[in-house]
């Protein structure tokens, strides 16, 4: 009998521990989440009146996909909550990035002074983003963005992204041919002769202009038809994501002729395969200047890591270049040795200038 009452009262005991560590990690859980929640409420103030530099008078568009409805309309609320006339409207998922919006939505998006879009795929390389800045929009894209993203980047320092970000702009000046170079294998030589270098900082509050938030890269399109070499990305890859495995492309006057892997590599080769020749080529060549990005598996943040390169393939027609296909698939190399011209501007992911 005794021994029966003893088993009883330990299993009575094990279950009021069991229920007292779930009460606590629950409690640890929620101060967390609220702790998240008000630092998210804060990022997107910065990203509206810092980032965005939105006057009274202004009004406000907040564009979103299903995928990303929660954030789409905290930054709603929170333009609502600043006093400003704020409109949030919602869109199907696209497939894939550079994909255009609906063209009611392509046009909705020139009628106001801002833009903000918390999508999943990007439409930075879209004509509807594109046309929405030629009439003077600010429009600001945010694809793939998460909350634990939009906390971790809008609290860096911009006045130090600004920094490194034009002093790396002023080193583009002059060069003619860009080459990168890591222990893993990537060696890929381009010309850049004739072809700007963008700054993009976040700091989108000139009229008609736009740009990833948060931010933090320079980059530019190298002239069609001159990339050689091989590339392996160690990073991560656009719609796939962080790599398993590394990723080698071969590219002969221009264009990706092979893209080496395992299924990752596949799903690389069936994107572009599916929208044609022309998504093979070099699209772009970019240089994170964000201290506060990691290596989250979203390119939005992967692209803008401090010590990493950036290589694109399609679309390059907003940042100068002359392909124009419906995609825009970035990939991530770390820690490369980068040359412009004969000078080494960067060592195993270290600025040497």
């Amino acid at each position: 009998m005794l021994a029966r009452v003893s088993a009883i009262l330990k299993i009575e005991n094990n279950k009021i521990m069991k229920d007292k560590e779930q009460e606590l990690e629950d409690s640890f859980n929620n101060n967390i989440n609220s702790e998240l929640e008000q630092e998210f409420d804060k990022a997107c103030e910065i990203a509206i009146l810092d980032y965005l530099g939105v006057m009274p008078n202004e009004r406000i568009l907040v564009l979103a996909d299903n995928s990303k409805r929660e954030i789409g309309l905290k930054l709603y609320e929170v333009a609502l909550g600043l006093g400003f006339e704020a409109f949030y409207i919602e869109m199907k998922e696209a497939k894939y990035n550079g994909q255009e919006p609906d063209t009611a939505i392509a046009e909705m998006m020139t009628k106001f002074d801002v833009v903000i879009c918390p999508t999943r795929r990007s439409l930075t390389h879209t004509d509807a983003r594109r046309n929405a800045c030629k009439v003077g929009a600010r429009v600001a894209t945010l694809p793939g963005i998460t909350k634990e993203i939009f906390v971790r980047c809008l609290n860096a320092e911009s006045d130090v992204i600004v920094d490194l970000s034009s002093r790396l702009k002023d080193r583009f000046e002059g060069v003619e041919s860009i080459r990168v170079v890591t222990e893993l294998g990537t060696d890929i030589t381009m010309s850049i002769k004739g072809r700007n270098a963008i700054s993009s900082t976040g700091i989108i509050r000139t009229k008609g202009s736009g740009g990833n938030l948060p931010s933090g890269e320079v980059y530019l399109a190298p002239m069609e038809g001159t990339s050689n070499g091989v590339i392996v990305f160690d990073g991560s890859v656009a719609s796939v994501g962080i790599l398993d495995e590394n990723m080698k492309i071969i590219v002969k006057d221009g264009y990706a002729v092979e893209i080496n892997g395992n299924h990752q590599a596949d799903m690389l080769r069936q994107m572009l395969t599916d929208i044609g020749v022309d998504a093979f080529a070099i699209a772009e060549l970019g240089i994170g200047t964000n201290h506060k990005a990691i290596i989250s598996g979203l390119i939005l943040e992967d692209e803008k890591v401090l010590g990493t390169a950036h290589i694109a393939f399609g679309n390059n027609k907003g940042m100068g270049g002359v392909i124009d296909v419906p995609i825009h698939i970035d990939g991530i190399i770390k820690s490369p040795d980068i040359y412009f011209d004969d000078y080494l501007i960067m060592k195993k992911g270290e600025f040497v200038f």
